[in-house]
């Protein structure tokens, strides 16, 4: 399976403290409309850590329902608990989802050799494709290239890895140690461009909720060596994206997709709490310069 291009890390609507699914329907048909390559439910933009673990399986189910089989979809199914993250990856396989996005555990900061059977042992109960995700700044563990090429060694179902170290350093030795043929995805907006000048696929995104048009075609423009095209395109999110890191992610983003009006508001689970009030005029002129207002 190849993943390439944009995926956006959905957001997920809430109404009255429950999922609101015809607003989350709406987002993902509006994503698929304007051309996202694909879509992430249950991951840090979708709050999956506040959820239960029956609402992320209606919230995977949901999307893979929505989508139906017009993009791939690769469903949030990690946990720092090895024996949690079997049940939500089965839960994932369960729904139909065509990958499962796997966080290294965080909090518990598990040795290399740890991190080799968390995944082993996941794939054993639950075997579909995985994209690993490291993601430093949450996790308090930085997965090194190195012990990347180890996993996917030992285990045949990590075939991609969502890269949010920010280290373009480490990001480019990804491919030098695990082959052309390991993809390489982005976790973070910021560095989407030069990601792909070093092999990368795409990216799992968060600016995408709200300007899937423009993530996605920044990559195809890339694939396309329009590199015009893709430097205009980078140069005119990155306002934008630093809008959507203001205050803790997601918060700027749930925010704008409430300006915008595809959300009926932005609610949020505690201890995540709305925008600041000051950061909002902000937010809204940063929204209304790119023309996403």
């Amino acid at each position: 399976m190849e993943f390439r291009g944009a995926f956006t890390a959905l957001s997920t609507p809430f109404k009255d403290g429950q999922i609101d699914e015809d607003s989350y329907r709406g987002l993902i048909e509006w994503q698929i409309e304007q051309g996202i390559n694909g879509l992430v439910p249950c991951g840090t933009t979708g709050e999956a850590a506040t959820m239960t673990h029956e609402e992320q399986g209606r919230v995977i189910k949901i999307c893979v329902e929505q989508a139906n089989g017009r993009v791939p979809v690769i469903a949030g199914s990690g946990s720092n608990s090895t024996q949690e993250a079997i049940e939500l990856t089965k839960m994932a396989k369960a729904a139909g989802a065509d990958a499962a996005l796997l966080i290294t555990p965080y909090y518990n900061k598990p040795t290399p050799g740890g991190l080799v059977q968390h995944f082993k042992a996941i794939a054993a109960e639950a075997s579909m494709p995985f994209v690993i995700y490291n993601v430093p700044s949450r996790t308090g563990l930085n997965l090194l290239p190195q012990d990347l090429k180890w996993i996917a060694d030992e285990v045949p179902e990590a075939i991609a890895v969502k890269e949010a170290s920010g280290n373009l350093n480490q990001v480019a030795q990804v491919i030098e140690y695990c082959g052309k043929d390991f993809q390489l995805l982005s976790g973070d907006d910021f560095t989407v461009l030069p990601l792909l000048s070093v092999g990368g696929n795409g990216v799992i995104s968060v600016i995408s909720n709200i300007m899937p048009a423009a993530m996605s075609g920044m990559c195809k423009a890339f694939f396309d060596k329009d590199m015009d095209k893709a430097l205009d395109l980078s140069l005119k999110m990155a306002p934008v994206n630093r809008a959507m890191f203001m205050e803790t992610n997601p918060i700027p983003v749930k925010t704008a997709l409430s300006m915008m009006g595809i959300f009926s508001g932005a609610e949020f689970r505690l201890p995540i709490v709305p925008l600041q009030e000051e950061n909002k005029p902000k937010l809204e002129k940063v929204l209304k310069d790119a023309g996403v207002l």
